[in-house]
C-alpha cells in the first residue's frame, strides 16, 4: 500500500475527500497532511478524520530539510490540494513524477503565480469563456507547468458568476481528483 502526504493551505475540502476515498481502497493511505497556514480549516477536518496535520513555516519548507525529511519518512506520493506555495526543487527532485496538483482551470489557460481559487474564476468570467474545468498535473519547478495528467470540463453560460463557476469546479474536483490519483498510483505499480 502506497503512502500519500497531502499539502493544504485552506479549508481542506479536497484533502478530506482524498482521505475519505483512500480509507476505502487498498491502493494507498493518507499518512499525514502538511499545512502552511496555522488558521486553516483543514486542521479541524483532519482532527475529525483522525489524520495527523502538521503546520510548517516558510523557512522549514524552503530553507531547511524539515519538510523533506517528513516526506522521506511518510510519503510515496505528494498531493497538493489547495496548496499555494511553490514546491522547492529538492522536494521535486526527491519525488519525480510523484507530486500531483489540481488547478481550477483548463491549463495552460489561467495558470501561474497568483492564479488560484476565485482569482481564476473571476478571470474566466471576465473573459466570457464558454467552458472551464479542472486540470490535474504533475508538479515541476514552475507554477502550473507540469505535464497534464487529466482534464475535465464544464460548460458556462451568461448567468454564471465567479461563485457559480466555483461551485461547478468544486463538483469536478470532488468527483475526479481522488480517482485520478489512484489511477496514477496504480499505473506506476504495474
Amino acid at each position: 500500500m502506497k503512502r500519500i502526504v497531502i499539502f493544504a493551505s485552506g479549508s481542506g475540502s479536497n484533502a478530506e475527500n482524498i482521505i475519505k476515498f483512500f480509507n476505502h481502497t487498498k491502493t494507498a493511505k493518507v499518512t499525514k497532511v502538511l499545512c502552511n497556514n496555522e488558521h486553516a480549516k483543514v486542521f479541524e477536518r483532519c482532527k475529525n478524520l483522525n489524520i495527523s496535520c502538521l503546520h510548517f513555516n516558510r523557512a522549514q519548507f524552503s530553507q531547511s530539510d524539515f519538510v523533506l525529511n517528513i516526506l522521506k519518512k511518510e510519503a510515496d506520493f505528494v498531493i497538493l490540494a489547495g496548496f499555494l506555495w511553490k514546491i522547492p526543487t529538492r522536494i521535486i527532485n526527491h519525488f519525480p513524477q510523484k507530486i500531483i496538483n489540481i488547478h481550477p482551470a483548463l491549463l495552460p489557460k489561467y495558470g501561474g503565480k497568483g492564479m488560484y481559487g476565485m482569482h481564476v474564476h473571476k478571470v474566466v468570467k471576465e473573459n466570457q469563456e464558454l467552458e472551464t474545468g479542472i486540470t490535474i498535473h504533475y508538479v515541476n519547478a514552475n507554477y502550473d507547468e507540469g505535464a497534464i495528467i487529466f482534464q475535465a470540463k464544464t460548460a458556462l453560460n451568461d448567468t454564471d458568476t465567479p461563485e457559480t463557476i466555483a461551485e461547478k469546479i468544486h463538483v469536478l474536483e470532488q468527483t475526479y481528483f481522488p480517482k485520478v490519483i489512484e489511477e496514477v498510483i496504480l499505473s506506476i505499480n504495474e
